[in-house]
């Protein structure tokens, strides 16, 4: 299948930017690798038809100072990033920062390859807002205990910690945390967190300490 997008891959892990050069030669795509965000920084400018496929966590500068840097100097380039460690609150702030899109660790080929089509096909914008308006719908059907858990979940929090702020049982926690999955239609903790920034926009201050601050979810003490 032939392909004109380039991608650039970062990641410290040389095993694994074999496998995944592998990967995405064989569906088409013509690959760049680099070891660390200053080897790509360093190669700047690039390809109009790109994409960047980088890990979240490196030594040195790490995925979201990669995309901090990129908007610092007017780079505007589709973004996937990767993580193994289900570091949701890192995720979240990657997705602030910029990302187009997150998976976890071990990729899945087709998951990979949709996520890279959906990110790289012109008008994205128009279908960000589309999609805008069904996360809020979805959201209005949240109660306030499962918008409270879905804030502890965007915290990046253990269920226990959620339990012990909310001053609920870890169950209790459990069953509220299945309840937004199935209500905010997401199939795992990726897609919920692809949600995330969409969900920081249309949600409203919880309290004026909030809503000065800026924050649009209940901060929970570490």
């Amino acid at each position: 299948m032939a392909n004109d997008l380039t991608i650039h891959l970062v990641d410290d892990e040389e095993s694994f930017r074999r496998s995944l050069t592998f990967l995405l030669v064989s569906a088409g795509f013509a690959v760049r690798t680099h070891s660390s965000a200053k080897a790509f920084l360093d190669l700047l400018p690039v390809s109009e038809k790109s994409c960047l496929i980088t890990d979240l966590r490196m030594p040195g500068i790490d995925g979201i100072e990669l995309l901090e840097r990129l908007r610092h100097v007017g780079v505007d380039i589709p973004t996937i990033v990767i993580s193994g460690h289900g570091d949701i609150a890192a995720a979240v702030q990657a997705m602030k920062a910029g990302a187009s899109d997150f998976l976890e660790k071990p990729l899945r080929e087709e998951t990979l390859i949709s996520a890279i089509n959906r990110v790289t096909t012109p008008k994205r914008s128009s279908r960000a807002a589309a999609g805008s308006e069904t996360v809020a719908a979805r959201l209005r059907q949240l109660t306030d205990r499962e918008q409270q858990v879905l804030a502890g979940v965007l915290d990046g929090l253990q269920n226990k910690m959620i339990a012990y702020h909310l001053g609920i049982s870890s169950r209790t926690v459990e069953v509220h945390r299945a309840n937004v999955m199935a209500k905010m239609g997401a199939r795992n903790l990726a897609e919920l967190m692809r949600m995330a920034a969409t969900i920081e926009a249309l949600a409203q201050p919880v309290s004026d300490e909030n809503a000065r601050s800026g924050r649009v979810w209940p901060t929970y003490a570490r």
